[in-house]
């Protein structure tokens, strides 16, 4: 059991840290994203292919996948710069499954649907079962601190209060001589670098990916995450996160709790029951869990005397 609820809080890491970045290209900036699943594959890959083909330990393919994530995100955002709203959801979402049927396609490359395979690990190997398991949650949990940390210091600085003026009204803060396409294409491509580095701690979790690792679902459970935790608000991520991911795993046991489910209808069952907590949560909290933080007039002047101009 003790194992069980380890890896289940380490798939809830995972989660957090593409609930982060999602939010800061949306609950932020927003920018719709439905590619969640697209730059998680990527960075999966892209670190899966460093250390297997190139021989890169895991410390040099973190990195190597986040670059990877933030070109492809900064691509993806340059090629759809006039598109917001329903219309850049489209183009995202074109671009997760693009990734999702290159790397099923792609068997050279990827190995398509056979699978990936990942010998190397980022711990030592002496580590027995459950130690290593511990550990890894412990390097999913700081980076996930470490994210946590970084976009609240962008929330609270003044590039996040220029990203959320892009959000509310793109005009006002264009008219005050901000660029608002740079402040967009830097928000989008962190937001993949964060999602590319979420894949690549995955791949070396499971060590063994495949096209079918990185389907639709992915981006379902990550905006659940944003819209039932409250978007913007970093804090209340990490709640809808470890809150979806909960029920997600919780209702694996319906099935012995109610008679006559087969494993097909578990399955509906489950869906559904994802699908009544977001219209619930959408009705009674549309604001989400924990809303996000408005910063008064009076902290945003102490914050902002000391400094004089601050403008990006």
């Amino acid at each position: 059991m003790t194992s069980y609820l380890i890896a289940i809080a380490t798939s809830a890491g995972f989660y957090v840290l593409l609930a982060l970045a999602l939010n800061l290209q949306w609950g932020m900036t927003g920018l719709v994203n439905f590619g969640v699943a697209g730059l998680y594959a990527l960075g999966a890959y892209a670190s899966a292919l460093a250390t297997e083909r190139l021989g890169l330990p895991v410390a040099l393919a973190l990195p190597l996948a986040a670059a990877v994530g933030a070109l492809a995100a900064l691509g993806l955002a340059g090629l759809s710069a006039r598109l917001s709203g329903d219309y850049l959801a489209i183009v995202t979402l074109g671009f997760a499954e693009l990734v999702r049927l290159a790397a099923m396609n792609e068997d050279w490359l990827t190995r398509g649907t056979r699978g990936m395979g990942i010998a190397t690990r980022p711990l030592p190997d002496w580590l027995g079962r459950e130690a290593y398991a511990l550990a890894y949650l412990g390097l999913v949990l700081l980076a996930v601190l470490l994210a946590y940390w970084a976009l609240e210091r962008i929330r609270r600085a003044p590039f996040g209060r220029v990203l959320r003026a892009v959000r509310e009204d793109p005009l006002v803060p264009a008219t005050l001589g901000r660029d608002v396409q740079g402040f967009r294409l830097r928000a989008f491509a962190l937001g993949g670098a964060l999602m590319a580095v979420s894949g690549s701690l995955y791949a070396h979790w499971v060590l063994s990916i495949s096209p079918d690792h990185f389907q639709t679902p992915v981006t379902i459970v990550t905006w659940m995450a944003v819209v039932i935790g409250g978007a913007g608000n970093n804090r209340g991520l990490v709640l809808g996160a470890a809150l979806v991911i909960a029920v997600l795993e919780g209702t694996r046991f319906l099935g012995g709790v109610l008679p006559g489910l087969d494993a097909e209808r578990l399955s509906a069952l489950r869906i559904v029951l994802i699908g009544v907590l977001l219209i619930a949560a959408i009705r009674l909290r549309p604001q989400g869990l924990l809303p996000e933080p408005r910063i008064r007039a009076a902290e945003l002047s102490a914050t902002a005397a000391p400094q004089g101009d601050h403008r990006p």
